[in-house]
């Protein structure tokens, strides 16, 4: 701890029969004060980046269907992390936590069939795949950090 600076106490609630728990605050979770911050929501958006670059062109472009439900799904992990950040209970994040995971896992079916229909090659998959795993891996470690600050 460097001088001058004040020691933060953690907060507590009381719940029923008295009894207090630690109530973590998640808006300035080791700092963090904007969504943009958080690792899992900077790797949703590296993500949604490269599906979009990927699905500019080529055959897939011309599947509007296909296209839009997979980078619909993209733009759904990062916005459900960004949002999820600004509520109110640290519990409701944890939820739409889930949500983004399973967005990135929504992703990672998409290539698949972006593969085998020969929209993207073995390279772009891999590379897309790579992304949405580190996604998902950041996301669940954030969602266990929640859940570890929350007992």
């Amino acid at each position: 701890m460097t001088q001058g600076a004040a020691l933060e106490l953690p907060r507590f609630a009381t719940g029923g029969l008295g009894l207090r728990r630690y109530v973590p605050d998640i808006g300035s979770m080791s700092g963090i004060r904007r969504f943009e911050e958080l690792k899992a929501w900077q790797a949703a958006r590296d993500l949604t980046r490269e599906v979009y670059r990927a699905s500019a062109s080529g055959e897939i472009a011309r599947d509007f269907s296909f296209q839009k439900q997979l980078r619909s799904a993209a733009v759904s992990a990062m916005a459900n992390i960004a949002e999820g950040f600004n509520r109110a209970r640290p519990g409701e994040f944890g939820q739409f936590l889930s949500i983004a995971k399973g967005s990135c896992a929504e992703v990672q079916s998409h290539l698949y069939v972006a593969l085998d229909a020969g929209y993207f090659d073995p390279p772009t998959y891999s590379e897309l795949r790579r992304l949405s795993d580190e996604a998902i891996r950041l996301t669940t470690a954030l969602r266990a950090s929640l859940r570890a600050k929350d007992r």
